[in-house]
């Protein structure tokens, strides 16, 4: 068959609704829900994955950013707007999950479709720079005294930065169900407010607050990672005697009610995006670890990261 009669052959069919799923998905026209403002870990990743996406052979992918509520309104706006649509993505993570347990929201993540857990990311907690306190130990002190006294700032109710707040008022015996937590809508907004001296506390991943730790404006004071982070000056909680460690975690889902051939068309084109060299640039760059996962292991992965979540936040005294 002559090249230019294939190609005309390629587009009937795919006008026609029938042209092989791979074919579809490798160059469709992707639109992506970032269920958080501009500024934060999902927006950026979501961004990330969509560059890595287009050099994988995808059309184009538009981005819509619906913050709020630990991620549960764009969820909410996903699940009811895509279903069935091949080409709709939503970003999702840790913090969704966390959001979905304290929230109770009317829409759950069992409503849309399981793709790939792409990357991990650990906290690090962060003084303004002209805070009276100058270490997580005076932090310490102070919640000690007046719980409701340290304002912690972060990501939405449930994040991983709230979690590890609730950890460590536990942990040195204040009542975390009194901690004064402070949850933005995005990144943008969480920086903003520790740079205005707002919060006592700011929690994030250290992609969020890098430049501002590197210009001296922010002061880390802790990490939740096991081990201390490369190119953060901070030691981890476990270093300080509390025995917190918690880590974020970011995935991708498809719509709802999309066929088997179509999940299994728009994960092979996630993971083929993951070995790019646009998304080894975004890894490298923001400091994230690779943490890919598909098919029916991330499946399993969220229904156990619900039951460990609930139990770590009950725990806590969160739920």
């Amino acid at each position: 068959m002559r090249r230019d009669t294939f190609l005309r052959s390629m587009a009937a069919l795919a006008a026609a609704g029938v042209l092989p799923l791979s074919a579809r998905a490798a160059g469709a026209n992707l639109k992506m829900m970032i269920p958080a403002n501009p500024g934060g870990g999902w927006d950026r990743t979501g961004r990330a994955l969509g560059k890595a996406l287009q050099e994988a052979g995808a059309g184009s992918v538009s981005y819509d950013n619906k913050g709020g509520a630990a991620g549960a309104i764009g969820l909410a706006q996903f699940v009811n707007a895509s279903k069935g649509d091949p080409n709709a993505l939503m970003m999702m993570g840790a913090v969704m999950v966390g959001g979905i347990i304290t929230g109770k929201p009317p829409v759950n993540l069992s409503q849309a479709t399981p793709l790939a857990r792409l990357i991990s990311e650990y906290q690090v907690f962060v003084l303004p720079a002209e805070s009276p306190l100058k270490s997580m130990k005076e932090v310490i002190e102070q919640l000690k005294k007046d719980p409701g006294s340290v304002k912690w700032g972060g990501g939405s109710r449930g994040s991983t930065e709230h979690i590890a707040a609730a950890m460590i008022a536990r942990e040195v015996g204040a009542d975390p169900s009194k901690i004064n937590y402070v949850a933005f809508r995005g990144g943008g907004e969480a920086v903003a407010a520790v740079l205005g001296g707002n919060v006592t506390v700011g929690g994030s991943g250290y992609t969020e607050f890098g430049e501002y730790i590197a210009t001296k404006k922010m002061r880390p004071i802790a990490v939740t990672s096991p081990t201390r982070l490369k190119g953060v000056d901070a030691p981890t909680l476990k270093e300080q005697g509390l025995n917190v460690e918690i880590g974020n975690w970011r995935g991708v889902y498809g719509a709802p009610g999309i066929s088997a051939e179509q999940r299994k068309a728009l994960t092979e084109l996630v993971v083929k995006a993951t070995k790019t060299k646009a998304w080894a640039q975004a890894v490298e760059a923001n400091g994230w670890t690779p943490a890919l996962l598909a098919g029916p292991e991330f499946d399993a992965f969220v229904d156990n990261e619900f039951a460990s979540l609930r139990a770590v936040m009950a725990k806590a005294g969160m739920i």
